[in-house]
Protein backbone atom coordinates (compact mmCIF):
# COMPACT_ATOMS: atom_id res chain seq x y z
CA UNK A 1 0.00 0.00 0.00
CA UNK A 2 1.60 3.31 -1.08
CA UNK A 3 2.57 5.71 1.71
CA UNK A 4 2.46 9.47 1.33
CA UNK A 5 4.10 12.16 3.44
CA UNK A 6 2.12 15.40 3.80
CA UNK A 7 3.58 18.83 4.60
CA UNK A 8 0.76 20.82 6.18
CA UNK A 9 -0.05 24.25 7.59
CA UNK A 10 -3.16 25.11 9.57
CA UNK A 11 -4.76 27.65 11.83
CA UNK A 12 -5.54 25.77 15.03
CA UNK A 13 -8.20 28.22 16.26
CA UNK A 14 -11.35 26.30 15.21
CA UNK A 15 -10.03 22.83 16.07
CA UNK A 16 -9.92 20.72 19.23
CA UNK A 17 -6.34 19.92 18.27
CA UNK A 18 -4.67 17.55 15.83
CA UNK A 19 -6.06 14.32 17.24
CA UNK A 20 -9.64 13.09 16.80
CA UNK A 21 -11.85 13.69 19.82
CA UNK A 22 -15.34 12.53 20.79
CA UNK A 23 -16.56 16.12 20.72
CA UNK A 24 -15.40 18.82 18.31
CA UNK A 25 -13.61 18.93 14.98
CA UNK A 26 -9.92 18.01 14.73
CA UNK A 27 -7.33 18.55 12.01
CA UNK A 28 -6.89 14.79 11.74
CA UNK A 29 -10.61 14.26 11.14
CA UNK A 30 -10.74 16.84 8.35
CA UNK A 31 -7.79 15.26 6.54
CA UNK A 32 -9.03 11.69 6.98
CA UNK A 33 -12.44 12.60 5.61
CA UNK A 34 -10.78 14.41 2.70
CA UNK A 35 -8.60 11.38 1.94
CA UNK A 36 -11.44 8.83 1.97
CA UNK A 37 -12.29 9.19 -1.78
CA UNK A 38 -8.64 8.38 -2.55
CA UNK A 39 -8.87 5.22 -0.43
CA UNK A 40 -11.90 3.44 -1.83
CA UNK A 41 -14.29 5.48 0.29
CA UNK A 42 -12.75 4.32 3.57
CA UNK A 43 -11.21 6.95 5.85
CA UNK A 44 -7.50 6.15 6.31
CA UNK A 45 -5.52 6.99 9.43
CA UNK A 46 -3.47 10.18 9.06
CA UNK A 47 -0.72 10.26 11.70
CA UNK A 48 1.24 13.40 12.52
CA UNK A 49 4.76 14.20 13.68
CA UNK A 50 3.32 16.25 16.54
CA UNK A 51 -0.15 16.11 18.12
CA UNK A 52 -0.81 19.80 18.59
CA UNK A 53 -3.34 20.93 21.20
CA UNK A 54 -6.51 22.93 20.65
CA UNK A 55 -5.68 26.40 19.37
CA UNK A 56 -2.07 25.58 18.44
CA UNK A 57 -1.07 26.41 14.87
CA UNK A 58 1.32 24.75 12.41
CA UNK A 59 3.30 25.98 9.44
CA UNK A 60 5.37 22.84 8.93
CA UNK A 61 3.46 19.91 10.36
CA UNK A 62 4.25 16.57 8.70
CA UNK A 63 1.80 13.69 8.52
CA UNK A 64 1.74 10.28 6.90
CA UNK A 65 -1.08 8.36 5.25
CA UNK A 66 -1.34 5.00 3.47
CA UNK A 67 -3.72 4.90 0.48
CA UNK A 68 -4.95 2.04 -1.66
CA UNK A 69 -4.26 3.95 -4.87
CA UNK A 70 -0.82 4.64 -6.33
CA UNK A 71 -1.29 8.27 -7.34
CA UNK A 72 0.89 11.17 -8.45
CA UNK A 73 1.79 13.29 -5.44
CA UNK A 74 0.40 16.40 -7.09
CA UNK A 75 -3.01 14.77 -7.44
CA UNK A 76 -3.02 13.77 -3.76
CA UNK A 77 -2.19 17.33 -2.72
CA UNK A 78 -4.86 18.91 -4.89
CA UNK A 79 -7.50 16.39 -3.87
CA UNK A 80 -6.86 16.91 -0.16
CA UNK A 81 -6.89 20.69 -0.49
CA UNK A 82 -10.11 20.65 -2.50
CA UNK A 83 -11.95 18.34 -0.11
CA UNK A 84 -10.73 19.98 3.11
CA UNK A 85 -12.34 23.33 2.24
CA UNK A 86 -13.44 25.61 3.86
CA UNK A 87 -11.36 24.64 6.89
CA UNK A 88 -8.10 26.59 7.46
CA UNK A 89 -5.87 23.68 6.48
CA UNK A 90 -3.51 23.57 3.50
CA UNK A 91 -1.43 20.64 2.26
CA UNK A 92 1.66 22.44 0.97
CA UNK A 93 3.39 19.43 -0.54
CA UNK A 94 3.17 15.65 -0.81
CA UNK A 95 6.11 13.25 -1.13
CA UNK A 96 6.71 9.52 -1.31
CA UNK A 97 8.87 8.79 1.76
CA UNK A 98 11.61 6.25 2.14
CA UNK A 99 10.77 2.69 3.18
CA UNK A 100 9.72 2.20 6.83
CA UNK A 101 9.19 5.96 7.27
CA UNK A 102 6.77 7.00 10.01
CA UNK A 103 5.73 10.62 10.49
CA UNK A 104 6.03 10.48 14.27
CA UNK A 105 8.59 7.83 15.13
CA UNK A 106 11.08 8.61 12.35
CA UNK A 107 11.34 12.27 13.35
CA UNK A 108 14.71 13.27 14.83
CA UNK A 109 14.13 16.97 15.45
CA UNK A 110 11.15 19.27 16.01
CA UNK A 111 10.96 23.06 16.18
CA UNK A 112 8.29 25.24 17.78
CA UNK A 113 7.91 29.01 17.92
CA UNK A 114 6.03 30.97 20.56
CA UNK A 115 4.98 34.58 19.95
CA UNK A 116 4.19 37.14 22.65
CA UNK A 117 2.77 40.52 21.67
CA UNK A 118 4.29 42.83 24.25
CA UNK A 119 2.46 46.16 24.10
CA UNK A 120 -0.39 47.91 25.84
CA UNK A 121 -2.83 47.70 22.92
CA UNK A 122 -4.46 44.34 22.35
CA UNK A 123 -3.87 42.51 19.03
CA UNK A 124 -6.00 43.22 16.00
CA UNK A 125 -4.40 41.54 12.99
CA UNK A 126 -2.71 38.87 15.10
CA UNK A 127 -5.70 38.05 17.30
CA UNK A 128 -5.59 34.32 18.00
CA UNK A 129 -1.94 34.06 16.91
CA UNK A 130 -0.11 35.62 19.88
CA UNK A 131 -0.19 35.79 23.66
CA UNK A 132 -0.89 39.39 24.58
CA UNK A 133 1.17 40.51 27.58
CA UNK A 134 0.73 44.27 28.18
CA UNK A 135 3.39 44.52 30.91
CA UNK A 136 6.91 45.23 29.63
CA UNK A 137 9.01 42.06 29.31
CA UNK A 138 12.79 41.91 29.53
CA UNK A 139 13.67 39.60 26.64
CA UNK A 140 17.37 39.55 27.51
CA UNK A 141 16.61 38.31 31.03
CA UNK A 142 14.25 35.68 29.65
CA UNK A 143 16.91 34.46 27.23
CA UNK A 144 19.55 34.27 29.96
CA UNK A 145 17.17 32.29 32.17
CA UNK A 146 16.27 29.98 29.29
CA UNK A 147 19.87 28.84 28.83
CA UNK A 148 19.71 27.06 32.17
CA UNK A 149 17.09 24.70 30.75
CA UNK A 150 19.11 23.54 27.75
CA UNK A 151 20.45 19.99 27.83
CA UNK A 152 19.30 16.56 29.00
CA UNK A 153 17.09 16.85 32.08
CA UNK A 154 14.03 15.55 33.87
CA UNK A 155 11.39 18.09 32.79
CA UNK A 156 8.71 16.97 35.25
CA UNK A 157 8.30 20.57 36.44
CA UNK A 158 7.17 21.58 32.95
CA UNK A 159 5.01 18.55 32.21
CA UNK A 160 1.21 18.57 32.04
CA UNK A 161 -0.64 16.41 34.53
CA UNK A 162 -2.28 14.59 31.63
CA UNK A 163 1.04 13.83 29.88
CA UNK A 164 1.18 10.18 28.81
CA UNK A 165 4.94 9.92 28.23
CA UNK A 166 6.61 7.08 30.13
CA UNK A 167 9.18 9.43 31.67
CA UNK A 168 10.03 13.13 31.72
CA UNK A 169 13.61 12.86 30.46
CA UNK A 170 14.14 15.03 27.39
CA UNK A 171 17.06 16.78 25.67
CA UNK A 172 16.40 20.44 24.90
CA UNK A 173 18.70 21.58 22.08
CA UNK A 174 17.69 25.22 21.81
CA UNK A 175 15.62 27.73 23.77
CA UNK A 176 16.14 31.26 22.46
CA UNK A 177 14.23 34.40 23.43
CA UNK A 178 14.51 37.58 21.37
CA UNK A 179 12.65 40.86 20.89
CA UNK A 180 11.50 41.97 17.45
CA UNK A 181 9.90 45.37 17.98
CA UNK A 182 6.72 44.82 19.97
CA UNK A 183 7.03 41.06 19.80
CA UNK A 184 8.89 38.56 21.95
CA UNK A 185 9.76 35.40 20.00
CA UNK A 186 10.68 32.14 21.73
CA UNK A 187 12.21 29.43 19.54
CA UNK A 188 12.45 25.90 20.92
CA UNK A 189 14.14 22.84 19.40
CA UNK A 190 14.39 19.23 20.55
CA UNK A 191 13.90 15.70 19.30
CA UNK A 192 10.64 15.45 21.26
CA UNK A 193 8.63 17.30 23.87
CA UNK A 194 6.37 16.51 26.80
CA UNK A 195 2.72 17.56 26.81
CA UNK A 196 2.57 21.34 27.45
CA UNK A 197 6.35 21.48 27.96
CA UNK A 198 6.89 24.46 25.65
CA UNK A 199 3.92 26.43 26.96
CA UNK A 200 4.90 25.77 30.58
CA UNK A 201 8.47 26.90 29.95
CA UNK A 202 7.25 30.08 28.23
CA UNK A 203 4.88 30.84 31.10
CA UNK A 204 7.75 30.41 33.56
CA UNK A 205 10.15 32.59 31.55
CA UNK A 206 7.49 35.31 31.35
CA UNK A 207 7.68 35.64 35.15
CA UNK A 208 11.37 36.44 34.79
CA UNK A 209 10.63 38.87 31.96
CA UNK A 210 8.19 40.79 34.14
CA UNK A 211 10.79 41.05 36.90
CA UNK A 212 8.77 38.92 39.31
CA UNK A 213 11.42 36.20 39.51
CA UNK A 214 15.24 36.15 39.22
CA UNK A 215 17.08 34.77 36.20
CA UNK A 216 18.10 31.73 38.27
CA UNK A 217 14.50 30.74 39.07
CA UNK A 218 13.56 28.64 36.00
CA UNK A 219 16.56 26.36 36.60
CA UNK A 220 15.55 26.01 40.24
CA UNK A 221 12.06 25.03 39.09
CA UNK A 222 13.55 22.47 36.69
CA UNK A 223 15.69 20.92 39.42
CA UNK A 224 12.70 20.71 41.76
CA UNK A 225 10.79 18.47 39.31
CA UNK A 226 7.65 20.00 40.81
CA UNK A 227 5.07 21.40 38.37
CA UNK A 228 3.47 23.41 41.19
CA UNK A 229 6.57 25.60 41.41
CA UNK A 230 6.55 26.64 37.74
CA UNK A 231 4.73 29.51 36.09
CA UNK A 232 1.42 29.42 34.26
CA UNK A 233 0.78 27.44 31.11
CA UNK A 234 1.08 30.04 28.36
CA UNK A 235 -2.02 30.25 26.10
CA UNK A 236 -2.20 27.89 23.14
CA UNK A 237 -2.72 30.60 20.51
CA UNK A 238 0.88 31.84 20.69
CA UNK A 239 2.36 28.44 19.81
CA UNK A 240 3.18 27.23 16.30
CA UNK A 241 4.67 23.93 15.13
CA UNK A 242 7.37 25.18 12.76
CA UNK A 243 9.16 22.16 11.33
CA UNK A 244 10.25 18.56 11.72
CA UNK A 245 13.40 16.90 10.43
CA UNK A 246 14.04 13.32 9.36
CA UNK A 247 17.27 11.44 8.65
CA UNK A 248 17.51 10.61 5.86
CA UNK A 249 15.55 13.66 4.85
CA UNK A 250 12.37 13.94 2.85
CA UNK A 251 12.48 15.61 -0.56
CA UNK A 252 9.43 17.79 -1.07
CA UNK A 253 8.41 18.50 -4.66
CA UNK A 254 8.19 22.18 -5.57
Amino acid sequence: MPRYALLIEYDGTPFVGWQRQKDGLSVQQVLEEAAAPLNGGVEPIVGAAGRTDAGVHAEGQVAGVDLLADLPVERVREALNTRSRPHPISVLSVARPYEEWNARFSAVHRTYRYRILNRRARPGLDLGRVWHVPQRLDAAAMHEAAQGLIGHHDFSAFRAAACQARDALRTLDRLDVSRLGEEIVVRVEARSFLHHQVRNMVGTLAQVGRGLRPVSWPRQVLDSRDRRRAGQTAPAEGLCFVSVRYEPGLEWPA
